[in-house]
């Protein structure tokens, strides 16, 4: 068990520190993402920016007039015409997506001719791409806006502009940086908690473990584990295993009880048979035949209630055939010509239980037999049906049953006349194994108004 409860500990960090990690990733993953998408978006806004603020002067003078255009290092513009001949440029910046940029042409004489009144504008649309551009000798990824104006003179004029990558980058790349170096302690402080924590939790059933091995060794079935004071999972193991414990007690007692009271009630006929065996050997006119008959069928049928009991203790379920207890009770009742008492058939309703044929005779047969026993005049049996249960009822006219032993003359080997001759009665196992027998049946057997035995069964649907 305690190898048991470390491997639990170790799989339960495993499990706790993968799952932890697994989702730390995920988040991280997502944050980066977003962060990611977040700083893009405001890359292409500043391009927008750049580009429609040249835009702007642009639909507010001349294409060829001073565009006072941004410093190259922090946003690059490049201005051409409808036909890609370039307008203005900074000095700085030397390429654009890999093309060499020439000097600006000389635009002061440009435009000379008759300018007209026209109003200038901007187009609404702008398109953003990717690419890169070569300020200074160093080359760069921006994110360039692209946008159309046209001046006063009705001339038009394309404005790019860019803004570079490597600021969004750069925070991505610190962001996940600092991600990398903090997950391993993250999760060895995940591992290290979860480790302590399913220790504590996993104590008591190192205590229920450590008990459970000294109840083992000792075989002291009275000793029971101890019981954590929290009402939780395994608070519920304890009692739970305290209550098996009982009922293993409890089952094994029972059995001692058994195979001592078998072993008694065994002693006597065997002891009695041997006796006249041994007689007769030695004076055969002295052999007691019929005695020695009668002590071998005690034997035999001790033999048989006690295998009967067994197969019931070892959870023998009866068979699912179906079977008419009215015509069970005609056919037992018109066998049992030679009791005492002539039994008398009372109402027969007609009702079908599940089960076994032999094990229902063998009940009506110890009712029957417990009747004759303790009757006075009359045994009566009868079958009734109830809703949904077959009663069949056995009484006779003799003084009944206690109720404060009206429970206790269904255990085993018990006789409520204790000083009478065993040779008057049977062993006592006959009631307990008809109620052993109804309850296999799913009904029950009880006694009621003193001597009146009422055993119920479902009904067959």
């Amino acid at each position: 068990m305690r190898d048991v409860c470390g491997s639990v500990r170790a799989r339960a960090t495993a499990g706790a520190t993968l799952v932890v990690a697994l989702a730390l990733v995920a988040a991280g993953t997502a944050l980066l993402l977003v962060l990611r998408g977040n700083l893009r978006d405001q890359t292409d806004l500043q391009a927008e920016v750049a580009a429609r603020a040249v835009a702007v002067r642009i639909a507010t003078g001349s294409v060829h007039g001073d565009l006072d255009l941004p410093d190259a290092d922090d946003r690059p513009v490049v201005v051409t015409d409808d036909d890609g001949r370039l307008l203005a440029v900074d000095d700085d910046l030397e390429a654009v997506d890999g093309q060499r940029i020439g000097e600006a042409p000389d635009s002061s004489g440009a435009g000379g001719g008759e300018r007209r009144d026209h109003r200038g504008e901007v187009d609404d649309d702008v398109r953003v791409t990717d690419g890169t551009a070569t300020v200074d000798g160093h080359r760069a990824d921006y994110r360039f806006a692209t946008v159309e104006a046209e001046d006063t003179a009705g001339d038009k004029a394309v404005v790019r502009a860019g803004a570079p990558l490597a600021p969004a980058r750069q925070t991505v790349g610190t962001l996940r940086d600092a991600m990398l170096i903090g997950l391993p302690p993250l999760l060895l402080v995940v591992a290290v908690v979860t480790w302590l924590v399913t220790r504590r939790a996993l104590r008591p059933v190192e205590g229920i473990r450590g008990e459970m091995a000294a109840i083992t060794a000792s075989a002291d079935l009275g000793r029971r584990v101890p019981v954590p004071a929290a009402r939780d999972e395994i608070g519920r193991l304890a009692r739970t295993t305290n209550e098996t414990l009982a009922a293993l007690e409890t089952s094994v007692e029972r059995q001692r009880r058994f195979v001592a009271d078998a072993s008694h009630e065994l002693r006597s006929p065997i002891a009695s048979l041997r006796t006249q065996l041994e007689v007769g050997a030695a004076h055969p006119e002295l052999l007691d035949v019929p005695g020695a008959v009668e002590d071998t069928v005690r034997l035999q049928q001790l033999a048989a209630d006690l295998l009967l009991l067994a197969r019931l203790d070892a959870g023998e379920r009866p068979a699912g055939a179906p079977v008419a207890l009215a015509a069970l009770v005609r056919e037992e009742t018109s066998q049992r010509t030679a009791d005492r008492i002539a039994v008398t058939v009372g109402r027969l309703d007609g009702a079908e239980v599940t089960g076994s044929r032999g094990q229902l005779v063998r009940v009506l047969g110890n009712l029957l037999d417990n009747a004759q026993r303790h009757a006075t005049t009359a045994v009566r049996v009868e079958v009734v049906r109830e809703g949904a249960e077959a009663v069949l009822r056995v009484d006779d006219d003799g003084p009944g049953v206690p109720p404060a032993d009206r429970e206790r003359i269904f255990e085993r080997f018990v006789r409520l006349d204790d000083a009478r001759a065993r040779d008057d009665g049977g062993a006592g196992l006959g009631l307990a194994i008809a109620r052993d027998v109804a309850e296999r049946h799913g009904g029950s057997l009880r006694v009621r108004e003193g001597s009146v035995f009422e055993l119920r069964l479902p009904v067959l649907r």
